[in-house]
């Protein structure tokens, strides 16, 4: 999944800027419910990924099954932190 392809399912564009927020707030819907309804390990951490840098990731005990993918996910959040606080984000 790249991000690109994401922006466009979930928002019609992919330059945010221009999106109205009753857009952004359905494209994220969209992307809840796919994630869902996804079954491949992949494909749902790349969605709760993308919903994560929205603000908008449930849970992890809720997204994720396994333990692995759950200690993943804070992996991943813990690297954007980082780079956040390293003026890159």
């Amino acid at each position: 999944m790249q991000l690109d392809d994401l922006l466009q399912r979930y928002f019609a564009t992919t330059d945010l800027s221009g999106v109205a927020p009753d857009t952004f707030a359905a494209g994220i819907e969209h992307c809840r419910v796919d994630l869902g309804l996804e079954k491949d390990r992949g494909k749902r951490f790349a969605l709760w990924s993308f919903l994560h840098m929205f603000g908008s990731a449930p849970d992890l005990d809720v997204a994720f099954e396994s333990e692995e993918d759950r200690e993943a996910a804070r992996n991943f959040m813990d690297l954007l932190a980082a780079s956040e606080g390293d003026g890159a984000g």
